[in-house]
């Protein structure tokens, strides 16, 4: 008996098949690109999404395949696809990245229970009946990313609170807000009825079993938001239990028995269990150091060993970096946790003569590792300590990042051992709706984690940080508009 995990992710859908343990037996993975048409758009034909997962799925032993019970869906969270009565997308999936409706965010006066972005289901769907209303002619619904792929695999129409209270459109529990459907002018039928993210949401069809190489008949959950899946994957079961993933972006988690508390920056969303977590989310952590490496023509090994050395005590990444003071803004996509400010940019600043590209590749690292810190201290102003993190993540492999992680964080990390959080997620749910697990089996099917990293109490990265801080609230005036709702 196994159970099949979908993640449908911004840049890739992965998939992964569990046992009846919970142990991974298979995962496969398969990129594909945002589509801009427009400045600030961000966009993926559902087609896309549909090929990615036939294909995946072809990566995975037929003899596995034939063994799957049920499945689970993870998604990425915020964004929308628009489908008629018909069952057929409207047009392209609209996804988080996207700006278009950041003019919009107006309509959302302060104090909202949480941040919100123009990238969410909501300015996206004002947006839509403003600028395209041959488009909201055609609607009939409006779902979450994970939503449309389990309707397309013969599943019922639903989502799930973890996914609805991310959508701008929700209260913090995940509950349809009526009355700011009608003041934003959205029908309320545009959207589905809730269910718990464990719950059994339809049966697989006999068209879709055949393409993917599954057996028709099998439960589909519900599913849940990509990033609760994940802490669920990685094990967080308990209050207080925290992740750090570090991808595109970053988010910071932890996870709460009950409703946490409103805090400027952070998010307090519904788990994929019966749980919350607050999350702080940093937008520029692997985009920006992929950027800063383009920039500066490096490959990564070389970047490694240039920006730290080749050991932890080697001095020419890190007495390089101490002595100069240089610093780098990674806004480089405007930011979210602490700062609320899409307008945000960034860049170097205290240059040199003397400066080589390994300085400034290790002051692209700092500011990286300053931008999650500035998003963890939110975290902990907002009642929760954290002295732990769990980690997971394919940027966070290098074992010198990881060092600078710990100091700059001032946590222990504990790498998780699971590659693949977010479908492993998923499974657990597909476990959980066809009733071979329940709740109370969570925190027995955590995976193993393993300390890889400690503060090291560096006065000196302490100062640096210092410097970060005020260098952006001294700089955050030149970029125009300083904050968002």
């Amino acid at each position: 008996m196994s159970f099949l995990g979908i993640d449908l992710g911004t840049g890739s859908l992965k998939v992964a098949i569990v046992d009846e343990n919970g142990r991974e037996q298979a995962a496969a993975s398969v990129a594909y690109a945002l589509d801009t048409p427009h400045p600030g758009w961000a966009e993926t034909s559902v087609q896309t999404w549909w090929r990615a997962l036939c294909e995946a799925a072809a990566h995975l032993p037929a003899g596995l395949r034939r063994e799957v019970r049920a499945i689970g869906f993870s998604g990425q969270m915020h964004g929308v696809v628009l489908i008629g009565a018909d069952g057929e997308a409207v047009r392209p999936a609209m996804l988080w990245p996207d700006t278009r409706a950041l003019a919009l965010l107006d309509l959302w006066p302060e104090p909202q229970p949480n941040p919100v972005a123009p990238g969410m289901a909501g300015p996206l769907l004002r947006w839509i009946v403003q600028h395209e209303p041959q488009s909201a002619h055609k609607t009939r619904w409006a779902l979450q990313p994970k939503d449309w792929l389990r309707v397309a695999l013969g599943g019922v129409v639903a989502t799930d609170p973890s996914d609805a209270c991310a959508t701008a459109l929700a209260d913090p529990a995940g509950v349809w807000d009526r009355a700011l459907l009608e003041r934003l002018g959205l029908p309320h039928e545009w959207f589905a009825p809730l269910a718990p993210s464990y719950a059994a949401g339809g049966v697989l069809s006999e068209q879709a079993a055949q393409a993917l190489g599954l057996r028709a008949g099998i439960v589909l959950a519900t599913g849940a938001a990509d990033t609760p899946c994940a802490a669920l994957g990685s094990g967080l079961a308990r209050d207080g239990d925290a992740l750090l993933t570090t991808g595109t972006g970053g988010q910071i988690v932890v996870l709460a028995e009950h409703t946490p508390g409103a805090a400027r920056g952070l998010h307090r969303y519904r788990a994929a269990s019966d749980h919350w977590y607050r999350m702080a989310a940093m937008q520029n952590v692997g985009v920006a150091l992929e950027r800063v490496r383009g920039w500066l023509s490096y490959e990564w090994a070389d970047a490694y060993r240039d920006a730290f050395g080749d050991a932890f005590g080697d001095a020419s990444g890190d007495t390089g970096a101490a002595a100069t003071g240089l610093t780098f803004l990674p806004y480089l996509t405007g930011e979210r946790t602490p700062w609320l400010n899409p307008a945000a940019r960034g860049g170097w600043l205290g240059l040199a003569l003397d400066h080589t590209r390994g300085t400034m590749m290790r002051a692209a690292f700092e500011g990286v590792a300053f931008s999650l810190r500035a998003g963890l201290d939110a975290i902990r102003r907002s009642g929760a300590p954290v002295n732990a993190l769990k980690l997971a993540g394919g940027g966070s492999v290098d074992a010198r990042w990881r060092q600078l992680l710990a100091d700059a964080l001032n946590v222990e990390l504990y790498a998780v051992d699971c590659p693949n959080a977010a479908p492993r997620g998923a499974a657990m749910l597909g476990g959980l709706a066809s009733g071979h697990w329940h709740a109370g089996d969570l925190a027995g099917l955590a995976p193993g984690a393993t300390r890889v990293a400690g503060p090291r109490g560096d006065a000196a990265l302490a100062g640096r940080y210092a410097r970060f801080l005020d260098l952006y609230g001294r700089v955050e005036t030149w970029f125009g508009e300083t904050g968002c709702p």
